[in-house]
């Protein structure tokens, strides 16, 4: 199941360390292992808990950073066309430290972008994916929006998460 959390300040703030807490009540949905990753500077802070099924090594952890390391994502659901997305992506030069979809999906998106990855993906997932270049973050559903993805505002924060009380 998984589940993905966040926070995103107009300024830096230490309420960042929030993240632990908003992660803590997602527990029941990613009970084999969770990560934190926060930039201070920029105000970002991304949470994940993992239920493990395709890759369970530690090659899955998340927050995973992409190889060029400009991005970072938190991750829910399932790429179910991932591996013919990775058989592309290896005919292009691309090598895979693991068996995730997570890492799939960051190359896809190092390789042809957000919108256009998005496009080739067929699954059903939810994520938040910071760009480190831009300094924007991307939060994107699949298109019947199965894997949920619940966000609003809080002072100065964007709060997201996939269960609401997460939020709270």
């Amino acid at each position: 199941m998984c589940g993905i959390a966040g926070i995103v300040f107009s300024n830096s703030s230490s309420k960042l360390n929030d993240i632990e807490e908003m992660i803590s009540t997602l527990q029941p949905r990613g009970p084999d292992d969770h990560g934190i990753w926060i930039n201070q500077e920029k105000g970002v802070a991304l949470g994940f808990r993992r239920l493990s099924i395709i890759d369970l090594s530690q090659a899955g952890h998340q927050p995973m950073l992409s190889a060029s390391k400009r991005f970072m994502i938190v991750f829910n659901g399932e790429i179910y066309n991932f591996k013919e997305i990775s058989a592309e992506l290896l005919q292009q030069g691309w090598v895979f430290r693991g068996h995730s979809d997570t890492e799939v999906l960051l190359a896809a998106i190092e390789t042809w972008g957000v919108h256009k990855s998005l496009n080739k993906f067929n699954g059903m997932f939810a994520f938040a994916l910071w760009d480190n270049q831009d300094d924007v973050l991307y939060l994107a559903r699949d298109r019947f929006g199965e894997k949920p993805l619940y966000w609003g505002w809080s002072e100065n924060a964007l709060l997201f998460a996939s269960e609401l009380k997460a939020i709270k």
